[in-house]
């Protein structure tokens, strides 16, 4: 017993804890939307190396060979490149519904990738619409806080 009281035991080691720091929501969801940009880019990327994609491609046969489809494949991924910035920046009042809304609504064009053969483009869709949905439960439990009147 030392003097006030509380026995050492000298047997026992000193335990390292690491501090967990918590992380701000708008922080997790930009986040979120930069790992779905990610796997967007790191997937059309594994594209080119499909055989004939890149003579489809300078043929002018790609499947975005319009100035249409190229136009509404861009406006398609300005939206979540968007959202990275927006979900920082925008108030909780703005910021919570729309990443519910847009959340939920790349969950749908993600699991479009069903439509796929190439068993890469599927994974890549399935990794997409659990991060989409990881966005929509995030913001959903956007942490309240108590209004002071």
């Amino acid at each position: 017993m030392s003097k006030i009281g509380v026995r050492m035991e000298p047997h026992k080691k000193s335990v390292k804890l690491f501090m967990d720091t918590k992380i701000d929501v708008k922080l997790k969801l930009a986040v979120l939307w930069a790992s779905m940009m990610s796997c967007y880019a790191f997937g059309d990327i594994l594209s080119f190396y499909k055989p004939g994609i890149v003579e489809e491609i300078i043929a002018g046969d790609a499947p975005l060979g319009s100035q249409e489809s190229l136009l509404a494949a861009a406006v398609m991924m300005v939206i979540p490149i968007s959202m990275i910035f927006l979900s920082v920046v925008l108030p909780a009042k703005a910021n919570r519904p729309a990443n519910i809304v847009v959340g939920i609504a790349y969950t749908g064009v993600n699991l479009a990738a069903f439509m796929e053969t190439d068993a890469y483009y599927v994974f890549f869709g399935v990794v997409e619409a659990v991060i989409t949905l990881l966005i929509v439960w995030h913001a959903w439990k956007w942490p309240e806080q108590k209004a002071v009147s």
